[in-house]
Order: structure tokens, then C-alpha cells, then sequence
């Protein structure tokens, strides 16, 4: 490469076999001519072995001082290279200069991208836009904001300032490069027109910075001037929202609907508002709120895949996944909105939790078949939500195949993995693999932790689950919280080591939650140590009064000691208290079709005959059973 800059007739010259891809046809006289055709060879994609025949032939017919065609060359070379044919120019102009510029950019180096800048100036050319959308560009990866400010000042001695396209590149490097927040919110309010993208950058800033009250107040003034965003700049409102507080969620709601309650607008602007609220409301929980709103938007904004993953994750968030298939169904019926990424983990969350493997088999299939080339290898998120469907649904195989397949793995995946194998009494299993997590190239976390105790309680492997406690603080530098005390509890109880893990909780830097104690519970009424069991029973009930499972496991504890004025007793406690014990519910998938029991609804269309089959079932069981005693 070096030999095609410092000699005139490079080896490449060496004989005419080499140049007969392209220049049977061009003079080799240097005219005008046969520079326009020089120039037009360098339109497009060019290999590189005949980008190299073609620069030979360009210094062949003395060239390589034309401007556009050194343009061109500089677009198809790194940055390296690019900036050698640059500096051979005797008078560059712009567009040359331009050309190394984002070159430099695009590679990062952004001293370099601004010596040429300066080069430039000293030779008394006049930048335009691109110049300094490109010595933008450079700024990102360097986020030095003294840099940016130098440019800054340069755009309005060039007489830039009020250009729609400059400030634009000025608040994003402002608000997304350097968080300048200040200075992007001053360039953005002094703009004499304000393009939607300039909005979407400062409201990323904003998010990025918390400064969520910010968000909010750019936010009313989009609806104010009756903006409708793009689905970028959605997607920056949505993540703004999922950060919030349920006292923040009120106030924007309360704060919103009196806005739009007092304008009047047309149906785009009420659209990308009401998809808002979709996921205001989804988060605070009223998820019939969430389906009000999202059943008022238009079906013109319902192309658009956001308000669709807006009311999917409001049914996800909230316990409601055969809503969420339902919605995925009439989602896919409607042909005009195509599934992303966001969509498919939503949908995947929601086959995971009522165990619909067909379903979830057949978004897997789908992502093969229509899908962007290699996102199953490429995007963990997507990959990490298949192999928690499939390990939650009971088929390791496959989740496996997933995992063994992703081109990049980070701990979320080995997570999601190492749970799936706990899950599924593999525990040694999921042990090896936590073993492996160095190999990767990763730390483990709290959450890998979690798994691997989890795999030692499942599998019963207490010597293993006791290191790895110890350990994790010791070793790996992650302090156990209050899930990881609960899940080592847990390991112990289910051993029989009762007193043990009574210690652990007296210990503990944390007070017992509910889970705590109910599996101390669980481990006393598994071993049969009933005074204690008793004791913990009313601990249960102490911390966490509203919840049934501590009167259940007491008032079955009574039962197996016959002591049924005690057993009345906790039942006429729940009633008086208003604790109610929550129905056993199951779900079963039929030919791809979800049917959804719970204990003593007749909800179902098929009850009745549910309910004689089973009658009959139980009838024929005593029939076997009184003639096998007999």
C-alpha cells in the first residue's frame, strides 16, 4: 500500500493483464474527459485490488491533484491511507477536506478530524455544514467538551449559528457526546426552527441524566405545538418512563391529562400522547387504564410498533400474559406492523410464565424465518428471552441449542442459563457452567449467584451451596443481599438443618422478609419439627399479614396435628382480617390454544364437562381401589 504514495508507476503497472478491468477504454492522455470517467470508476463499492488499479492508472495520467476524484479515492480508504492521498494535494477545497474529515470521524480520531479542520482554515477554505456535522461526528467517541466548544465557536463566526442542520449536530454532541445539557438546552431554544431529531437528542440527554422533570416539560411543550414524534424519539420518552417513581407517574399523568383535557388537536398528536399513557398507566399497575387508551389510538398510528410494545409490556408487568398473547395474535393479524426485538422479548416473557412452549416455538421459528439475518446470534436480549422461555417451559435441549449459538454471551445470558438448568434439577450442571463464567471473559453478579444457590437448593448439594455463599463476598467481591440469604436459608432448611439456618437469620444485616421465614417453614413442616414450625408460622404472619401462605401453612400444620379448634380459629382470623387465599391457577396449551383453570371458577366454557370427566375419573379410581383392597 505504502508503494502506491511514494512511487509514480507502483508493480501494480507491471503489465497491461493488470489494467484491462477497466481502462481498455480511457485515453492516456490527461484531459478533462478522462477524468470525469477516472471519477465515475470510483462511484460506488470497488474491491479493493481494483481500487488499487484504478489509483495507479489516476497517478499514471497525472490525476491525482483533481479534486472530486480525490474525494472519491479518500471515501473508499482508512484513515491512514485516506489522509496520504489527502496531504498530496497541493490545493484541496472543500469536499476533499470534508471527505478525510469524516473518514477520521467515522475511525475516531478526533484530533486528527480537527488538525484537517484547522489545515483547512489556514488555508483560508470556507467550511460548510457538512464540515461541522462531521467534526461532530469525531466528538462522540472523544467527549472532550472542550473540543466541542471550539467548534462551537468556530459555527458562529462562519455565520452557522442559525443553521437548522449545524444546531442540530450541536445539541446531539451537547446532550448525547459531552452531557452539556446546558449548553444543548441554550442551542436548542435559540433554534429558529426545531427539527424532531434535535428534540429526540435532548430528551436523551435528560434521560440519561435522570433529569426527568426536564423530560416532562419538553414532553407538554411537543404537544403544545402539536408534534408528533418520531419512534425514536418515543422510545426516549419510554425509557424515561420506566424509571419513574409511582408518585412521579401520578404527577405526569395528572399533569398530562389536564393538557391535553384543555386543547384541541388532531388524532396524531392524541395518538403518540395516549401511547404514553399506555405505559404511564401500565406501570403504576391499572392496566384496564392502559387498554382504554390503547384502544383510542388510530389505526394509522398503530403501524408504528410502539404503542403495540407499550400495552404488551403493561400485560408482562402486571401478571397478564394470555392478555399479552391475545394481543401479540391480533398484533400479528393486522400485517401492516412488524415485531421488533422488544416485542419478541415481551412475547416470549409472557409463553415463559404460563408455559405456552408452541407458542413460544413458533416466535422462535418466525425470528428464523423473517427475522434479521443473525439476530438470534447477535442480540442477547432476544436470545436471553428464548432460553428463559424454553427452560421455563422444561425443554433444556433447546435452550441450550440457543445459548451454544449466541456469538457474544454476557452475564444476563449466563444468568438466564444457569437458572434454567437450577430450575430443572441440574444443578451440577449449572454448577459447571458457573465455573466457565472466566473462561467468557465476565464477573459474575448478583444475580449469578443467585442461580448457582438456587441449583444447590434444587439439587440438594449443601457442601456446594455452603462454599459458594461463603465465597461470593470473598472471592468474587459481591456482598449478599437479602435474596441470597433467603435462597442459602432455603438450602439448609430443606436439609434438615433448621437451627442453622435459624442462626443465619440472626445474623443476617437485614430483617426476614416473608420469603425467609416461609422457607424456614417449608423446612420445618418437611422434617417434622412442629414447635418450631409453629414458632415461624406466626413469625410469617407477623411480617406479612395480608398474605395467605403464612395462615395456609399454619392452619395446615394444625390439621396434621388434628387440632381442629385451631384450624377454625386461623380461618376465623383471615376472615376478620380480610385475607383471602389466593385461588391455585394452571394453564394448559391445546392445539396452540392457552385455556387458563383456576381453583372453583366455572369460568371456562368446557367446565361442565370438565367436571363430569373428572367425577367419573375419581368414580372409576374407587372402583379400582375397593377391588384391589377386596
Amino acid at each position: 500500500m505504502l508503494s502506491l504514495f511514494h512511487h509514480p508507476l507502483p508493480l501494480l503497472l507491471r503489465s497491461k493483464h493488470h489494467l484491462s478491468f477497466h481502462f481498455h477504454s480511457l485515453p492516456s492522455n490527461s484531459t478533462p474527459h478522462s477524468f470525469t470517467n477516472l471519477s465515475n470508476l470510483l462511484q460506488g463499492r470497488i474491491p479493493h485490488s481494483h481500487l488499487l488499479q484504478i489509483h495507479a492508472h489516476i497517478i499514471l495520467v497525472g490525476a491525482e491533484q483533481d479534486n472530486l476524484i480525490a474525494t472519491r479515492l479518500i471515501g473508499h480508504y482508512p484513515s491512514q491511507s485516506a489522509l496520504k492521498v489527502f496531504h498530496q494535494l497541493e490545493s484541496p477545497n472543500i469536499y476533499p477536506s470534508n471527505a478525510v474529515i469524516r473518514v477520521l470521524a467515522e475511525e475516531g480520531f478526533c484530533f486528527d478530524a480537527f488538525s484537517v479542520f484547522r489545515t483547512l482554515k489556514s488555508r483560508l477554505v470556507s467550511p460548510n455544514g457538512l464540515t461541522f456535522s462531521f467534526l461532530f461526528k469525531a466528538c462522540f467517541p472523544a467527549c472532550d467538551a472542550r473540543c466541542v466548544g471550539q467548534i462551537h465557536t468556530h459555527v458562529v463566526k462562519c455565520g452557522l449559528a442559525r443553521d437548522c442542520f449545524v444546531c442540530n449536530g450541536l445539541v446531539s454532541v451537547y446532550a448525547r457526546g459531552v452531557k452539556d445539557l446546558v449548553s444543548a438546552r441554550k442551542v436548542f431554544d435559540e433554534m429558529p426552527v426545531r427539527i424532531m431529531v434535535c428534540w429526540t437528542s435532548l430528551i436523551t440527554g435528560y434521560a440519561r441524566s435522570a433529569q426527568h422533570e426536564e423530560v416532562l416539560k419538553l414532553l407538554l411543550s411537543m404537544v403544545q405545538e402539536g408534534l408528533r414524534p418520531e419512534d425514536d424519539t418515543m422510545v426516549g420518552l419510554l425509557s424515561v418512563c420506566s424509571n419513574l417513581e409511582i408518585v412521579e407517574i401520578e404527577n405526569w399523568i395528572r399533569v398530562i391529562s389536564e393538557l391535553i383535557d384543555g386543547l384541541r388537536y388532531n388524532n396524531l398528536t392524541n395518538d403518540w400522547v395516549n401511547t404514553v399513557l399506555v405505559y404511564l398507566y401500565g406501570k403504576w399497575g391499572k392496566i384496564d387504564k392502559s387498554r382504554e387508551r390503547f384502544d383510542q389510538i388510530a389505526g394509522t398510528s398503530k403501524r408504528s410498533v410502539v404503542p403495540w410494545n407499550a400495552m404488551l409490556n403493561a400485560y408482562v408487568q402486571n401478571g397478564s400474559p394470555s392478555e399479552a398473547l391475545s394481543l401479540f395474535g391480533l398484533m400479528m393479524e393486522c400485517h401492516y406492523c412488524r415485531p421488533n426485538h422488544i416485542t419478541v422479548v415481551s412475547v416470549l416473557s409472557s409463553c415463559a410464565q404460563i408455559g405456552d412452549l408452541d407458542r413460544g416455538m413458533w416466535v422462535h421459528d418466525y425470528l428464523k424465518a423473517e427475522g434479521r439475518k443473525g439476530i438470534l446470534a447477535r442480540n442477547t436480549k432476544v436470545a436471553t428471552a428464548l432460553i428463559d422461555m424454553y427452560s421455563k417451559c422444561g425443554n433444556l435441549v433447546k435452550a441450550k441449542e440457543v445459548f451454544d449459538q449466541m456469538l457474544t454471551k454476557d452475564v444476563v445470558s449466563i444468568n438466564a442459563m444457569i437458572m434454567g438448568l437450577a430450575s430443572n434439577g441440574k444443578g451440577e450442571d449449572a454448577l459447571r457452567l458457573f465455573s466457565k463464567v472466566k473462561d467468557f471473559g465476565l464477573r459474575p453478579d448478583a444475580g449469578t449467584f443467585i442461580g448457582v444457590l438456587c441449583a444447590c437448593c434444587h439439587s440438594g448439594l449443601l457442601e456446594n451451596g455452603r462454599q459458594i455463599f461463603l465465597e461470593m463476598s470473598q472471592g468474587f467481591s459481591v456482598p449478599p443481599k437479602l435474596e441470597h440469604y433467603a435462597c442459602y436459608i432455603d438450602i439448609l432448611a430443606r436439609m434438615g438443618l433448621v437451627e442453622e439456618a435459624l442462626e443465619v437469620v440472626n445474623s443476617m444485616p437485614f430483617e426476614p422478609n416473608d420469603i425467609v421465614w416461609g422457607a424456614l417453614l417449608g423446612g420445618c413442616l418437611l422434617h417434622n419439627r412442629s414447635e418450631l414450625a409453629l414458632y415461624i408460622s406466626k413469625m410469617l404472619v407477623k411480617v406479612d399479614p395480608r398474605n395467605c401462605a403464612g395462615y395456609v401453612m399454619l392452619s395446615n400444620l394444625f390439621a396434621a396435628d388434628c387440632r381442629w379448634v385451631d384450624v377454625s380459629g386461623v380461618r376465623w382470623f383471615m376472615r376478620e382480617k380480610g385475607v383471602k387465599k389466593q385461588p391455585g391457577r394452571s394453564w394448559i396449551s391445546i392445539n396452540g390454544i392457552v385455556h387458563e383453570f383456576l381453583v372453583g371458577s366455572q369460568s371456562h366454557p368446557q367446565a361442565d364437562t370438565i367436571c363430569r370427566t373428572l367425577d367419573g375419573l375419581v368414580k372409576e379410581m374407587k372402583m379400582a381401589n375397593s377391588v384391589g383392597s377386596s
